[in-house]
């Protein structure tokens, strides 16, 4: 997982799952964050529209494209569903934020393939960001 935590951050198309529109909130700062340092990042939560002032979509199998990355910033309990969803769009890498990870979800999504970052947050990485 360790070589994933130095990899991901270089890959530049990103989706935050779990984004918020509270700028206290870490699902906003990391879009922010993200977004500022000229990634492009997508907006995800099933109840917005809009963050940042830009768009927002229900889910990632709503993505007008496939990221390189998902960044979850979501309670345990919804991860396994943006797990499922993210195989079934072919994405294949996943952050989970500390918090955010389930036990079931992480192995579902190394079962399918997919490269898992958890129990890391990448807020801490921001010095491998350009």
């Amino acid at each position: 997982m360790s070589n994933y935590i130095a990899e991901f951050p270089k890959y530049r198309k990103w989706a935050v799952v779990g984004v918020s529109e509270d700028r206290a909130k870490y699902g906003n700062k990391i879009y922010r964050d993200m977004r500022d340092a000229g990634y492009t990042v997508f907006a995800v939560h099933p109840k917005l529209q809009t963050v940042e002032g830009d768009p927002c979509y229900a889910s990632v199998r709503a993505l007008p494209e496939i990221p390189d990355v998902v960044d979850l910033v979501v309670p345990p309990a919804a991860s396994l569903q943006v797990v499922e969803d993210c195989l079934a769009a072919g994405i294949k890498r996943i952050w989970f934020q500390p918090g955010s990870e389930s036990d079931e979800a992480v192995q579902k999504a190394k079962d399918g393939g997919m490269e898992v970052v958890h129990d890391a947050c990448i807020m801490i990485q921001k010095q491998a960001w350009v």
